[in-house]
């Protein structure tokens, strides 16, 4: 066979392969069998093997294969994926759209509902038509890079289909950005679990554990035998779609499959209707969900609904009814936080409940058991939905048979044996001992976390591992750590002692703001040590602050300044953070500019109808201003949107200046 003949073959084949890959995941047809199937993948593969020049990206069998991957790369996304409102009876999503009415008066009843699926979520970027790169959503700004994964999945398509819509073709030139979950289906999750079992391995809890566990791994080969679905469900770049449901159909034309249950409602009572057909049908269903998504369905008033705080305006989540359980209250842990506040935790018989065998649950407090009444030994009403923490919600009383016993608080740290405490007016107990087992690993834990320094591989298991042999007490210790500490350690081999080596290197630079919310001053949250940063700009200046000095920046009183000052003359903090910075380079923050609003201090309250809050903080950023969370005597402007908060009537008490959506806009100059 000449080259050119295998060309042509090769072709012709990877356009049958794509058919029907096509007709099975999007049309839910066969014309084939598996069998047949495999043999058209076959010849395409030693046709390939054999002119090796001819395979291209979009080739079937580049669906798998490859070595390992020694770690996942990070990848920002363009637009934001961002998270959804939950809902959980049609009273509050009456209230969504009187909301969304209030910000747009012409807004009509019109949404498009489709089923919440229970899974992963990841983007699709198309090149010309070709599939380049997947990620996950992360922390819903940065992600990771996925793609040779996201290859084994067949219902993703390796190349887009040319297609046209609406009589036209839709264009595949540039880049196409396409949304979805990636899912696992009941029969392939049943099957896992089995598989697992009789190795002697513990099963998975639920298929969006198995799936996203599978989609992380660094071995594709793994992905692929997990046998992973897609459905996708919005299409990020522009194409000629003026509606979510035009959307749908585009995606599906291009041969992603998107999932057939959805409706177009032009009503709440539709929408309602819909929502109690998916939950009635939920148990028959292939895959596992908690809900519908209801989305605004015209585009153009979608985008302009904009977003509040990490959701859009113009989708809900409208969950089912959060599940609930009886269960037996067998004891109650005393669990201690880093900042020593000593909280319980009830332990219950295990009892399956959304999706998830729950053994723990959350009573917050010993204000929360008063009120519960609960004792030691009572019959608990226990309550999950969805990713929410468990909780006990009720008691029942009438099934006590007498043996029952009160729930004491401890006197002592459960863990180091100090003497608790309790601050007047505070609920919460406190261990004072800043040498704590427990108070270090949760430092440790929050110092690692993702919106902090973001060391991969260190979870809760492993820290502890590494605190128990001696290597980690505080956050320093972490960058002193080598593979010969860690390879005789239980579940480490070179390659994820080398991988977590690699992790904490990558960690060895941050910029001020994240640098001083990880590690962990009491008070100092992440908008808190973004406020610090904006005003010291370095980690020096920081440290040799006053009081005086930082009750100055915008939105810091006398609690945080006292705080963040009493943190940094700490003899003990001193050391470990003069040890942090032989290893950690703190990013200076970026001066602030100077401009028409230099000096003065912005509090936006409310929802504002022609930009986001993010987006108003940005323009007075922009113009040398600053925007503070709390409003105070230095506050300059109190910015008021619709259904405004306590912030309102603290500026009307101190007599601070009260802009509505309009003069703000003057002052901006928009």
């Amino acid at each position: 066979m000449t080259t050119q003949e295998a060309k042509e073959r090769i072709e012709k084949l990877k356009k049958e392969v794509e058919r029907h890959r096509y007709l099975y995941h999007v049309e839910d047809r066969i014309e084939i069998s598996d069998a047949a199937l495999d043999s058209l993948k076959h010849e395409l593969y030693r046709l390939e093997q054999e002119f090796p020049d001819l395979i291209t990206p979009d080739s079937p069998t580049q669906r798998v294969g490859g070595k390992a991957l020694p770690e996942f790369r990070k990848v920002t996304h363009r637009m934001p994926m961002l998270s959804m409102e939950d809902v959980f009876n049609p009273e509050e999503v009456a209230a969504w759209h009187e909301r969304n009415r209030k910000l747009m008066p012409t807004l009509p009843e019109e949404f498009f509902a489709e089923v919440k699926m229970d899974g992963i979520a990841v983007s699709l970027l198309y090149r010309d038509g070709v599939f380049v790169r997947g990620a996950t959503r992360g922390d819903g700004r940065v992600g990771e890079d996925v793609t040779a994964n996201l290859k084994t999945i067949e219902a993703i398509p390796l190349r887009l289909r040319e297609a046209r819509f609406k009589g036209k073709p839709i264009p595949l030139h540039g880049e196409i950005e396409i949304r979805g979950e990636v899912y696992m289906r009941r029969k392939v999750f049943e099957a896992l679990n089995r598989a697992l079992r009789e190795k002697g391995a513990e099963p998975f809890a639920n298929p969006r554990n198995a799936s996203a566990g599978a989609v992380r791994q660094l071995d594709p080969t793994v992905t692929a035998a997990r046998k992973l679905s897609y459905y996708g469900y919005a299409l990020i770049t522009p194409l000629r779609d003026e509606t979510h449901e035009d959307s749908h159909e585009i995606i599906r034309l291009l041969g992603v499959p998107v999932n057939p249950i959805a409706a177009r409602c032009t009503s709440l009572s539709e929408v309602d209707r819909f929502h109690e057909k998916v939950q009635k049908a939920r148990e028959s269903l292939d895959y596992w969900t908690d809900g519908i998504v209801v989305v605004v369905n015209g585009n153009e008033r979608f985008e302009r609904l904009g977003t509040v705080g990490k959701t859009r305006r113009g989708q809900i989540a409208y969950k089912f009814p959060a599940e609930q359980v009886t269960t037996t209250l067998l004891a109650v842990l005393w669990s201690v936080g880093r900042l020593g506040t000593v909280t319980p935790v009830a332990v219950v018989k295990p009892v399956f409940v959304a999706g998830t065998t729950v053994t723990h649950a959350t009573l917050h407090n010993l204000d929360e058991i008063a009120r519960l009444g609960v004792k030691l030994g009572d019959t608990v009403i226990l309550e999950k939905a969805g990713d929410v923490i468990p909780k006990i919600v009720k008691t029942l009383p009438r099934l006590r048979t007498g043996k029952e016993r009160p729930i004491l608080a401890p006197k002592k740290c459960p863990l180091c044996g100090s003497a608790l405490e309790r601050r007047a007016d505070e609920v919460a107990l406190l261990c004072p001992n800043t040498g704590c087992f427990a108070r270090n690993a949760a430092t440790l834990r929050h110092y690692v976390a993702r919106n902090a320094l973001d060391i991969d591989g260190l979870g809760e298991k492993t820290i502890e591992q590494l605190m128990n042999a001696g290597l980690v007490r505080d956050p320093a210790d972490l960058y002193d750590l080598t593979e010969g500490d860690l390879l005789p350690l239980e579940r480490f081999a070179e390659t994820s002692a080398a991988n977590l080596r690699k992790a904490i290197e990558a960690a060895k630079s941050a910029p001020l703001a994240r640098f001083l919310f990880a590690i962990g001053i009491e008070h100092v949250g992440e908008e808190t040590a973004q406020d610090i940063a904006g005003h010291f700009r370095t980690i020096e200046r920081v440290r040799e602050a006053s009081v005086e000095a930082l009750e100055e920046v915008p939105g810091i009183g006398e609690v945080v300044a006292r705080s963040v000052h009493g943190w940094m003359r700490d003899p003990a903090h001193r050391k470990m953070l003069d040890r942090l910075l032989t290893h950690v380079r703190v990013e200076p923050a970026k001066k602030r500019p100077e401009g028409p609003l230099t000096g003065k201090t912005f509090v936006f309250t409310g929802e504002l109808a022609g930009l986001t809050r993010d987006e108003a903080k940005e323009r007075v950023r922009a113009l040398g201003g600053k925007s503070s969370e709390s409003v105070g005597k230095k506050t300059d402007y109190v910015v008021v949107g619709s259904e405004p908060g306590d912030k309102f009537a603290t500026a009307k008490k101190l007599g601070v200046r009260i802009l509505n959506e309009k003069e703000f806009l003057a002052i901006i100059g928009t």
